[in-house]
């Protein structure tokens, strides 16, 4: 049986493979799970046996994802080139009943890896084994960009776009992009922010002339980010793990409830928990934590997704700064059904806004709850996490913030926070941060282009830790994907390189 089915339309079915290969579901909706298997907490305790690799074979069995054990088997081994090759997806305790998982010790540090790294080897081999060229597209807002670059770079019968706000990722993050030297890979920056990034993604997803220009030159479309279940899938397993990892070493027992915390733009990172929820793990209301674009928790708070008299923040967290949150949809689909969704969805798609009726904002609420958080709230949560012994940046204290504050409340107990990214890649901010505690003293003016150099060598000496050779290595690394478009030019400028690149 199908797993699959659009979330506008459930009667629109199909397989894992499939919905992978081409993401585009019916009537404009995602691919989503029509039902999910359970676990028992006998379930849980035989999941502490296993390693990270092998949970992932378990939870994908159960979901009935039908991939062979060899392919899934040579995903799974991307992870060996994360710092600990048994434990992509460590936790770190802060206090009795406070911990931090730490998803990004990848290549790209930043949680994309986790998801991405398998993704590239799956897609690929599909691709290959169908004798079919991809053209695999990603919207970034600075870290699923780089993720599917490192992923799908030089792979057989993949051929990648990725597209990225000019100005609106941090010096690193474009680094991380415009480096890339792969010559099946192609960085644009566009005039615009995010959000105009992902409209522009599913705009080329569902363009019958993109389609068929794509289709003259042989080729098939699929998609990188999260729109893409392939991604959902392996976002599921970590927040198992989490669980797992915190029973066995006893930091709870088995069947006790925790709180996930998860800095959230996309909702993506945040529906693998609550997809795992759904299948079992024993998790209280999911947390989301957003930054001053706080369209999410006032959402999750009030019911209503109104965009209509906001304009995007850049803020110190500029991965999360997003006001069209895709993945809320397989949520709504989840909790109210297809035909709801669509009702929903086309409501906003028409007027900027929706709004949930009383008894569906209950039941969102049953397993959701939000708070945001400032900018300056950010910075200070930096610094008191400094002073305990941690660095973190701007995006992993914003999840530290909302779960220290929640917890002062009582409003959450025992409880787990995701740390997205490492601090290297939001430097400045942190640098900003320390100066303004008076840890660090001011530095002196520079070109823009040495910001994120200095800043990270003034924390690596004031915190005695070891330059990341990752991140550090970029800035000797040459530009070789530099260039910026309109919006309007995305579509033609796209098919132009795919023709070139025949050449």
């Amino acid at each position: 049986m199908s797993p699959l089915v659009s979330t506008r339309d459930e009667q629109s079915s199909t397989s894992f493979i499939e919905a992978m290969l081409n993401p585009s579901a019916a009537r404009g909706g995602l691919y989503t799970f029509k039902s999910l298997p359970t676990f028992t907490l006998k379930d849980i305790e035989s999941f502490t046996k296993l390693s990270y690799a092998k949970l992932c074979e378990d939870i994908f069995t159960r979901l009935n994802l039908n991939l062979s054990a060899p392919v899934l088997e040579a995903a799974l081994r991307t992870y060996e080139h994360f710092d600990n090759p048994l434990n992509p997806a460590p936790f770190l305790p802060f206090s009795e009943n406070l911990f931090m998982l730490n998803l990004f010790s990848g290549p790209t540090r930043a949680f994309k890896d986790m998801a991405l790294q398998p993704f590239g080897v799956l897609l690929s081999h599909f691709a290959k084994e169908r004798k079919k060229p991809y053209l695999v597209l990603a919207a970034t807002s600075g870290d699923t960009g780089p993720a599917t670059l490192e992923s799908l770079a030089n792979k057989d019968y993949i051929k990648v776009v990725c597209l990225y706000p000019h100005g609106g990722t941090s010096d690193v993050q474009r680094l991380q992009m415009t480096t890339q030297s792969a010559h099946n890979c192609k960085v644009f920056g566009i005039e615009g922010n995010f959000d105009d990034a992902q409209s522009t993604l599913k705009h080329l997803l569902a363009s019958k002339s993109f389609l068929q220009n794509l289709d003259a030159q042989g080729m098939a479309l699929s998609a990188a980010n999260s729109v893409n279940i392939g991604r959902i899938v392996f976002q599921i397993v970590y927040h198992i793990w989490a669980y797992v990892s915190l029973v066995k070493s006893q930091h709870i027992q088995c069947g006790e409830k925790l709180s996930i915390v998860v800095p959230s733009g996309n909702f993506g990172n945040i529906l693998g928990a609550f997809f795992a929820k759904k299948m079992g793990l024993p998790l209280a209301r999911l947390v989301v934590a957003a930054n001053v674009n706080n369209v999410l928790s006032e959402f999750i708070n009030t019911g209503m997704y109104d965009i209509t008299s906001r304009q995007l923040i850049k803020s110190k967290s500029p991965a999360m700064d997003i006001l069209k949150s895709s993945n809320v949809e397989r949520v709504l689909y989840a909790l109210f059904g297809d035909k709801r969704t669509y009702e929903l969805l086309s409501a906003f798609a028409k007027e900027g806004k929706y709004t949930l009726t009383s008894a569906e904002l209950a039941l969102l609420q049953e397993d959701f709850c939000a708070l945001d958080c400032s900018d300056e709230q950010c910075l200070q949560s930096i610094v008191e996490a400094f002073r305990a012994g941690f660095v973190l940046d701007s995006h992993s204290a914003i999840g530290y913030y909302v779960a220290k504050t929640l917890q002062a409340k009582g409003s959450i107990d025992k409880s787990i926070f995701l740390a997205t990214a490492e601090w290297s890649k939001f430097a400045p901010s942190v640098q900003e941060a320390l100066i303004k505690a008076h840890i660090l003293p001011n530095m002196r003016a520079m070109e823009s282009k040495e910001v994120d150099k200095a800043a990270i060598e003034a924390i690596c000496n004031m915190a005695h830790i070891e330059l990341p050779k990752r991140i550090y290595g970029l800035f000797s690394k040459p530009e070789v994907q530099k260039e910026v478009l309109p919006i309007a030019q995305v579509e033609p400028r796209i098919i132009e390189w795919l023709t070139e690149s025949k050449r």
